[in-house]
C-alpha cells in the first residue's frame, strides 16, 4: 500500500469518527485493561458512586465524548440471568429516606429517579455496598457505579450504554464467584465491542 492510499484511508477513518468519540468507563483494571481493547479509550472510575461521578465529569470535560459505555461486573438478583447483558434501567438502591415518606431508591426533592436509556435491557440497582444478601429495592442486577454514570450522562445529554457481566448471585458466595468470573466477562465484552465496532 502506497503513502497516498494510507493517507486516504486515514482521512476516511477520521471523517467517520470525528463526531463519534466513544469512551469506555470501568471501575477497576482487573475487569478490563487498555491492552484488551487498544482501539478504544478506557478510563477507570474507581469503586463506588462518588468516584464514578468524579471520573465521569472529568472525562466529559477533557474529551467531550458523544457516547460513554460502562462495562463491569454485577451481581444478579434474577437467577435466570447469566453471561453478558445490557442494562437500560438504573436505580439508586441505597437511597433510603423512607422514614420521611419516600420510596426506597427515591432521592428527596430530586426530579430524577429511575433513569432509562433504552428498551429491552435489564434493570440495575447501584449502591455503595457489595451485595451479599437481597436488597430492599428489587432490580435484575446490582452494582456500585452504573446509576451515577448514567445520571451524569443524562444531565449532560451524552449517549450512554451499559454492559454488565453477571459474576455472582449477590449471595454469600458473591466474593469468591466475582474473583473467579471476571476474566470470563472480559472476553465476552471484548467480543461485544469488536462486533459494535464493525457495525
Amino acid at each position: 500500500m502506497d503513502f497516498v492510499s494510507i493517507a486516504q484511508d486515514l482521512l476516511k477513518f477520521l471523517k467517520k469518527h470525528k463526531n463519534n468519540m466513544v469512551l469506555i468507563l470501568v471501575a477497576v483494571e482487573e475487569e478490563l485493561t487498555s491492552k484488551d481493547l487498544p482501539s478504544f479509550q478506557i478510563h477507570y472510575t474507581g469503586v463506588g458512586k462518588i468516584n464514578a461521578v468524579i471520573k465521569t465529569l472529568e472525562i466529559i470535560k477533557t474529551y467531550s465524548p458523544t457516547q460513554i459505555i460502562n462495562y463491569g461486573t454485577a451481581g444478579s438478583l434474577n437467577k435466570k440471568l447469566k453471561g453478558l447483558v445490557e442494562v437500560t434501567k438504573f436505580f439508586q438502591r441505597d437511597m433510603d429516606a423512607s422514614p420521611l415518606g419516600f420510596k426506597i431508591g427515591q432521592t428527596p426533592f430530586d426530579d430524577i429517579q429511575e433513569i432509562e436509556v433504552g428498551t429491552g435491557g435489564y434493570s440495575c440497582g447501584t449502591g455503595d455496598s457489595f451485595v451479599t444478601s437481597k436488597p430492599k429495592l428489587k432490580t435484575d442486577l446490582v452494582d456500585m457505579e452504573a446509576y451515577a454514570i448514567a445520571k451524569i450522562c443524562y444531565l449532560n445529554d451524552i449517549k450512554f450504554r451499559c454492559f454488565k457481566y453477571i459474576s455472582d448471585n449477590a449471595d454469600g458466595d458473591a466474593n469468591t464467584d466475582w474473583v473467579k468470573n471476571i476474566s470470563i466477562g472480559k472476553k465476552l465484552f471484548i467480543k461485544k465491542m469488536r462486533d459494535l465496532e464493525t457495525d
